[in-house]
């Protein structure tokens, strides 16, 4: 029987050529100054093409989005075209390729975002969180989060319009769609979970409230660029940047329900994947399978094994495979023939340049 993980699934319009998905990784490599692709990330992800769908790492929406160094942008003309090398790159070895589009939110300090006071769902600094700043030198330097301000409706309307924009300039870079980062603490995060949201209009309180954001800026995109070719990252369980919400499963089955309603392409949680973290609840997982009819994705500690049986489960259809895609170019034909999995060198993962990025070599059994 042929291994579930190389069966081929429609997502949307796309014909996608087998269910293994390469999740957005921060590489903090885009060209300086503008925060622009360029060629080297383009030949990063052309070697990772075999993926049924590649996310191409978090990219801000605005200035104002940006949380850390060197993270790449989808705002300017120049970024467009930067990322158009990469999408081009992508497609001539025949990959498809979404751009997830990104607003940090609090996540973030004034030396990223052009000194501005950060902008949050409520005025709540994220305890105990850091970010790394371009300090003039090699190494970059890890600073504190600062407190944000509340955003006002205006700020709300206007983050809107700018998720909507990113979305169309997406498109226009040749990106096959684009996923909605609402994961890991960022400003979508800080909407939906109770204990980042203090907010007592109609965007703070109860479950329905806390996703409006959520809601609003997907209507907004879908109506853009079309529902098949928006998909959206969820967390439910995980604390990531000071992110917490004190009853996650029904939150988050609203949520899921809730992106049904709005026919998104695909939702990808993002399961908590340190080495002692607690498993994602079976029931949580069938009653989302219940609730939500799209394609579902699932990433965090995936092997091969693990991967296969949650589709073969039904409670997921693709699998996400973080780091072993950064050593792995060809991640999909060792897992197909048996090969073993080199190891990413850690100190590589966040700026620099091609060491770490495109040196990793395809296997070869001769």
């Amino acid at each position: 029987m042929e291994n579930a993980l190389f069966q081929p699934i429609q997502l949307g319009n796309l014909s996608l050529k087998n269910r293994i998905v390469m999740p957005p990784m921060t590489r903090s490599r885009a060209g300086q100054p503008g925060n622009d692709a360029n060629q080297m990330m383009a030949v990063y992800y052309a070697q990772r093409a075999s993926a049924g769908l590649i996310v191409a790492e978090g990219t801000q929406i605005s200035a104002m989005g940006q949380g850390y160094a060197w993270t790449p942008g989808i705002y300017t003309p120049e970024q467009i075209a930067g990322w158009k090398q990469v999408t081009d790159a992508v497609h001539a070895k025949e990959g498809v390729i979404f751009a997830q589009l990104w607003h940090v939110g609090r996540v973030t300090h004034p030396d990223n975002i052009g000194g501005e006071q950060p902008i949050s769902s409520s005025a709540l600094k994220a305890d105990g969180v850091k970010v790394f700043i371009d300090n003039g030198t090699e190494e970059p330097g890890f600073v504190d989060v600062v407190e944000p301000r509340e955003m006002t409706k205006t700020d709300i309307k206007q983050v809107i319009g700018e998720y909507r924009q990113a979305a169309l300039n997406a498109i226009e870079a040749g990106f096959d769609g684009i996923e909605l980062h609402a994961a890991n603490g960022y400003l979508i995060n800080q909407f939906i979970d109770s204990e980042a949201n203090m907010r007592t209009d109609e965007y703070g309180g109860s479950i329905e409230n806390r996703l409006r954001f959520l809601g609003e800026v997907v209507e907004a995109m879908t109506d853009a660029i079309g529902a098949d070719r928006v998909g959206v990252r969820l967390a439910p369980f995980t604390s990531l940047n000071g992110t917490v919400d004190a009853t996650p499963v029904e939150t988050y089955i609203a949520a899921t329900a809730l992106l049904n309603t709005l026919n998104v392409v695909y939702i990808h949680i993002a399961e908590v994947d340190w080495d002692d973290a607690p498993e994602t609840p079976k029931v949580f997982k069938t009653s989302v399978r219940e609730a939500y009819q799209g394609v579902l994705i699932y990433a965090g500690r995936y092997n091969e094994e693990k991967g296969v049986k949650a589709i073969e489960d039904g409670v997921a259809d693709m699998i996400g495979f973080g780091r072993p895609f950064i050593a792995n170019p060809d991640l999909p034909n060792r897992i197909k023939n048996g090969y073993p999995l080199a190891l990413h060198t850690p100190e590589t993962l966040f700026g620099g340049a091609e060491q770490g990025l495109t040196d990793y070599l395809k296997y070869n059994p001769y």
